[in-house]
């Protein structure tokens, strides 16, 4: 993958975070009735989100590809800037990007990403699809970037496709919709890649687009999908494999063999079939656990935040 509850919850985020009421803003109601129209735009959940995209994209455009720690410094400013807007604009309170669990939130969804890819990978080898060999370069160097790069793009990414996009649409109209839309978006924004096509978009659509979304609705928590998305990412690039259809420079080169259904063909791992299906099912899984958890808005009772 790479494209480049208001209540408040004092327990951090995780499992038993449930989705946010839509009408418990942040900000005394004493303050919600002033700003006009422009305010009430402002605080409707097109507004907020449109504001977050523009703030969370502008710093990643400038700092993302930066040298050494800029992009990591760079996604902790998104950080900053999405709850600047979620608490200005929105009037929310922000536990899906808590401090307080974050790091067992990003473990739990590392070694999810980490056993997705490698599972992948191991199938589509065991098949004849690749083999690898060691490429003889510099470990420390080569490690130090790829964690740089793609931690960075992971929360970026994260921020503005679930915290932004998807919460503002189940706002509207549910988490169901929510995370059909944004899916379906966030294979769209890869078709720009090398080697994409309508099945590599319709790809990375099912196993990314809804996995993730399923993955956030199921933990409510940024760094938990971040973390899958920085495994998932970092693991493809260490093993040589084009990350969504772009050339990795991997501790391992990789050669292909046989059809495009097997290996992805020049996009890539996540263009083949069996990620595809192994994406699909713990999209499911997790949407299930999502959903007796508690944690998804259903349609009939999603409306724009009120606030004041």
């Amino acid at each position: 993958m790479r494209t480049t509850s208001t209540a408040r919850h004092t327990n951090g985020p995780g499992p038993n975070t449930a989705p946010d009421t839509p009408h418990a803003p942040h900000a005394p109601a004493a303050h919600g009735g002033h700003g006009g129209r422009p305010g009430r735009i402002l605080r409707s959940p097109l507004g907020w989100m449109l504001t977050g995209l523009a703030g969370v994209g502008l710093v990643s455009a400038l700092t993302a590809t930066g040298p050494g720690p800029v992009p990591v410094l760079g996604a902790a400013a998104a950080v900053g800037v999405y709850g600047l807007v979620m608490r200005r604009a929105a009037r929310r309170s922000t536990p899906e990007i808590a401090r307080r669990g974050a790091g067992r939130e990003a473990l739990y969804g590392g070694a999810l990403g980490l056993g997705f890819v490698a599972v992948s990978a191991l199938l589509i080898t065991a098949l004849g699809g690749y083999s690898f060999s060691w490429a003889g370069r510099d470990v420390m160097a080569l490690l130090w970037s790829a964690v740089m790069v793609q931690a960075a793009a992971a929360v970026t990414e994260e921020l503005l496709f679930r915290a932004l996009a998807l919460q503002a649409l189940e706002q509207l109209w549910g988490s169901r919709a929510a995370i059909v839309i944004t899916g379906l978006f966030f294979g769209i924004t890869h078709l720009g890649a090398p080697g994409a096509g309508a099945w590599s978009a319709l790809a990375i659509a099912s196993e990314a687009g809804v996995m993730l979304g399923a993955a956030f609705l199921w933990r409510r928590s940024i760094w938990f999908v971040a973390g899958l998305h920085f495994a998932w990412n970092t693991t493809e690039q260490l093993l040589g494999i084009p990350v969504s259809g772009h050339a990795s420079t991997g501790l391992f080169t990789v050669d292909a063999h046989g059809s495009a259904v097997l290996t992805g063909g020049d996009f890539g791992l996540e263009a083949a079939l069996i990620p595809v299906v192994i994406g699909v099912l713990l999209a499911v899984r997790m949407f299930v656990l999502a959903r007796r958890g508690g944690r998804l808005l259903p349609r009939r009772t999603a409306r724009p935040l009120q606030a004041g």
